[in-house]
């Protein structure tokens, strides 16, 4: 781990592009194929493959309590630490530099400590620890239950690594190295060490889900024999934002255009029978919608499915439309569901893409084609699995909504998404005030000829939404609150993207139900990573939807912007903070503004 550090501290100084990838890549060159690809994945900023669901368990109180331990430090050195440096990892290397333990240090035998009857912290006879060993140990980390066994396993890994390793293994514990090293740039340095195409590894990455066995493929100059895992969720194509009709069609002459729904966007995997649901951060969610999987069990060749769960209102007239998402919130994040809940809160699965069918790929063919396979799919002859005479009755027919077309096939709870084909603005328009007459957000407007661009936001997808502005925005500190929220956290201090740093702009205390509040202030007391009293700095992980009125200039915060009035719209569970908006964001808004805010 010790050359490891030492590269990720090279590429934190440094700003420029090539030559971080030309230092990942020398890097990746000087280690063996097993430790290069084991490190390729830490480098990506998390412990275990993309595709792998193990997960540590190890959140920022726990990390925080082993780091006061081993430094021997008071939680008041440990959060001047924190306020210097706002990283987990970068205090692990600080405070445990000063508890003794310098870089030259090889770890040895040294005397035992009668006093304290055990050896000394730099005492532990070991070797020199290397990324296989560091993996293993996060293995076990992951498989041990509770908190003591995880810390202790995390004290032992910690006592085998120099303050600059530590630093490390931590920032890799967190899930972010906050060294300006994206994984867009991992596979560009794997590319340059093996004389690979970044097209050639790109599409490796993106089939197997594993950038260190990406990285192992391309060692062996065998990235062509990369085949689709199922179940290893793909990066979603996003959608800017479109200000009027007329900008929309701007960008090409002819649109698909299709509702844009208040719901959770999530891409379905089928392969022989099973059937799991991802959001769009990557996590399973099928437990949380346990009617869908079986419309889509029997479809007649594995696939990869696009598009959105929504809470969905039958009418007696056989017409149904989406729910706010306020409804769908009550599914979330409930790994039991109850047959009444489904009774009270049905969902229906609304598709419009298809990303993998029938052995083939088809992100790279045009919208109009993935289409028309979608279709096809939909209308095949399929195996019915533990259909449900009810539930076939009321997602059939029913399921239908009057958009100008057909939209096509429904099986079950599973949807067509509803679209139509437009070229002149005032079309648009007079299907714009249709969607929000039935209570959509807005309008999806698609470039027909536009290939599926993972993870990318470009002009071929637009959505056209005309509200309030909203921002989505990380919780970054937390306070008690006041009166009847004596006892809870429910004073949100929230901030935006500013390149790799976040920045605020602004606080919060509305919105939230009781509930919601009661069940993030057991979150925040779990991941605390500075205890202010009255105030908690909290692992940055919490995403937001805030409404405000406007933006103003600020010396209050770094950003230099504050939102004025602003109140919490809903928690966005499906959004992980790499998905926040940014301070250009915050700008473009500010400069629309009337008089400029002022």
């Amino acid at each position: 781990m010790r050359k490891f550090a030492e590269t990720c501290e090279a590429i934190a100084g440094t700003t420029k592009k090539l030559l971080k990838i030309g230092i990942v890549a020398e890097y990746f060159r000087s280690r063996t194929v097993e430790e290069a690809s084991v490190s390729a994945v830490f480098l990506s900023g998390r412990p275990f493959p993309a595709y792998d669901e193990t997960t540590l368990q190890v959140g920022g109180r726990l990390l925080w309590q082993v780091l006061e331990e081993l430094s021997e430090k008071s939680a008041a050195e440990l959060s001047a630490a924190y306020r210097r440096f706002g990283d987990l990892g970068a205090v692990a290397g600080e405070v445990l530099g000063d508890s003794g333990r310098g870089e030259e240090d090889t770890p040895g035998v040294r005397s035992f400590d009668s006093a304290q009857g055990r050896l000394p912290r730099a005492s532990v006879p070991t070797h020199e620890l290397s990324a296989i060993e560091a993996e293993n140990y996060f293995r076990r980390i992951a498989a041990a239950r509770g908190p003591a066994a995880k810390g202790a396993l995390v004290r032992e890994l910690l006592e085998r690594a120099t303050p600059l390793e530590a630093k490390y293994l931590v920032k890799i514990m967190t899930g972010d190295l906050r060294i300006g090293l994206k994984e867009s740039l991992v596979e560009e340095a794997i590319a340059r060490a093996y004389d690979a195409t970044l097209a050639q590894v790109q599409r490796g990455n993106m089939l197997v889900g594993d950038i260190g066995e990406t990285l192992r493929l391309a060692a062996r100059g065998a990235l062509g024999e990369a085949h689709m895992r199922m179940f290893h969720p793909l990066g979603f194509m996003l959608a800017s934002p479109a200000e009027s009709a007329e900008e929309a069609l701007s960008y090409f002459e002819q649109a698909s255009v299709e509702d844009k729904y208040d719901g959770v966007r999530a891409q379905a995997h089928v392969s022989a029978g099973e059937v799991r649901f991802f959001s769009r951060t990557r996590d399973e969610i099928t437990e949380s919608f346990p009617e869908l999987p079986d419309a889509l069990a029997g479809l007649p060749q594995d696939a990869i499915l696009d598009g959105e769960i929504v809470a969905w209102s039958y009418s007696e007239e056989g017409a149904g439309r989406a729910l706010p998402f306020s409804a769908l919130q009550q599914r979330l994040g409930r790994k039991k569901v109850s047959a009444e809940l489904m009774r009270r809160v049905p969902v229906v699965y609304l598709v419009f893409d298809v990303l993998y069918a029938g052995g083939e790929l088809l992100l790279e063919r045009p919208l109009r084609e993935r289409m028309l396979a979608l279709d096809d799919l939909l209308a095949a002859e399929r195996v019915t699995h533990h259909r449900d005479t009810e539930t076939q009755r009321k997602s059939g027919e029913q399921g239908r909504f009057i958009f100008g077309v057909d939209p096509g096939p429904v099986i079950e709870r599973v949807i067509r998404a509803p679209f139509a084909r437009v070229s002149k603005p005032e079309e648009l328009e007079e299907l714009f005030t249709a969607a929000q007459t039935r209570g959509n957000e807005g309008l999806m407007i698609k470039d027909l000829e536009s290939p599926y661009t993972p993870g990318r936001r470009g002009k071929s997808w637009l959505k056209m939404k005309r509200e309030l502005a909203t921002l989505d925005v990380v919780v970054t500190a937390v306070e008690y609150g006041h009166g009847k929220r004596i006892g809870v956290l429910s004073d949100y201090t929230f901030a935006v993207r500013d390149g790799e740093r976040l920045v605020n702009v602004g606080k919060a205390y509305s919105g939230l139900t009781d509930v919601e509040i009661a069940e993030m202030t057991k979150w925040f007391l779990e991941h605390t990573v500075d205890d202010q009293g009255f105030r908690r700095e909290v692992e940055p992980k919490i995403v937001l939807e805030v409404a405000f009125n406007n933006v103003m200039k600020s010396d209050r915060h770094e950003s230099g912007y504050a939102l004025r009035f602003p109140r919490i719209v809903r928690l966005r569970p499906d959004k992980s903070p790499e998905d926040a908006d940014t301070i250009e964001r915050v700008e473009e808004i500010y400069r629309r503004q009337d008089g400029h805010g002022q």
